[in-house]
């Protein structure tokens, strides 16, 4: 029902953070905090993730154009319901993101990390 307001809201605070930040801070302190470099990824999947979801809540009726926007806020006992939905099934969602960019951050700096192998030299009429 609303459960893409939980992704949303995490969305909107890793904008306000990389547009405080500003991107020369972000790049002169990428060595001390790999994860302010990427940050970027983390606010594209949030928001790319809330915007599906907020469309297939559009296309199943639950978000309409007119107040309260969410059907389930009209009434008391849905509203429960929703909330129930965006503490549960929202904040799951936003963790499972998280824990993916973290994932990503840590895989790409272990690759970024690793010493340069060269290729080997071939002798004329070598082949590999």
């Amino acid at each position: 029902m609303a459960c893409f307001l939980v992704p949303t809201a995490e969305a909107v605070v890793t904008t306000i953070v990389k547009k405080t930040a500003g991107e020369n801070a972000v790049k002169e302190n990428a060595g001390k905090h790999p994860f302010l470099k990427k940050i970027n990824w983390l606010n594209n999947m949030l928001w790319g993730g809330a915007a599906l979801l907020a469309f297939e809540h559009v296309w199943h009726g639950e978000v309409v154009p007119w107040f309260p926007f969410l059907t389930a806020a009209a009434d008391p006992a849905d509203a429960s319901e929703m909330l129930h939905e965006m503490a549960t099934s929202g904040v799951a969602m936003a963790a499972l993101v998280t824990a993916v960019w973290i994932g990503m951050v840590l895989v790409t700096n272990a690759i970024e990390k690793r010493p340069v192998q060269s290729a080997p030299v071939l002798k004329e009429g070598e082949t590999a």
